[in-house]
């Protein structure tokens, strides 16, 4: 009988990559004190972010108990357990923002790409995060996609930035 119970979220060949990736960061880190960190991060830039598959294998790899590294990826806010979108989008939520209408950008954004802050649309092209403040006070109403920056935004200026990343 046929194992039904195979993953489907990308190529027999591009798993077996980015495992040998993943075996490589043990090589160069194990042993080291203050290893997991960078082990975590580079991990996730290999696979956009850090899957329980992942957590244990680092876990193994640097022969840590399964907790201590679960541990870390929970409190460190850079650390995702869940798929990220390909465009991480960002709205500021900081003061000067705040005042000048980033509540109806961020509503805006959350109609159009149908998730809530924190999530991620089905298509995997988008997440969408509220943040702080970016710094950047003067373009206010301001958001970050990926490293750029798009102010002096309102709700109906969001459909032009979406249209650049939605190629």
């Amino acid at each position: 009988m046929e194992n039904v119970n195979k993953c489907c979220c990308g190529s027999e060949n591009e798993k077996d990559e980015k495992k040998i990736e993943l075996e490589k960061l043990f090589e160069q880190y194990k042993g080291k004190k203050g290893a997991l960190i960078p082990v975590l991060q580079k991990a996730q830039d290999i696979y956009g972010y850090l899957p329980k598959e992942v957590i244990a294998d680092i876990a193994d790899g640097l022969d840590l108990p399964l907790s201590q590294v679960y541990g870390v990826c929970t409190f460190y806010s850079q650390f995702h357990l869940n798929p990220r979108g390909e465009n991480i989008i960002r709205v500021c939520m900081g003061t000067a923002c705040h005042v000048r209408g980033a509540d109806k950008v961020l509503d805006r954004l959350q109609e159009e790409l149908g998730v809530e802050p924190g999530g991620t649309t089905e298509d995997l092209k988008f997440t969408l995060e509220s943040v702080a403040c970016i710094g950047a006070c003067g373009l206010a109403p301001v958001i970050m996609v990926n490293d750029n920056t798009h102010g002096r935004l309102n709700a109906d200026s969001v459909s032009e930035v979406l249209k650049k990343y939605r190629k």
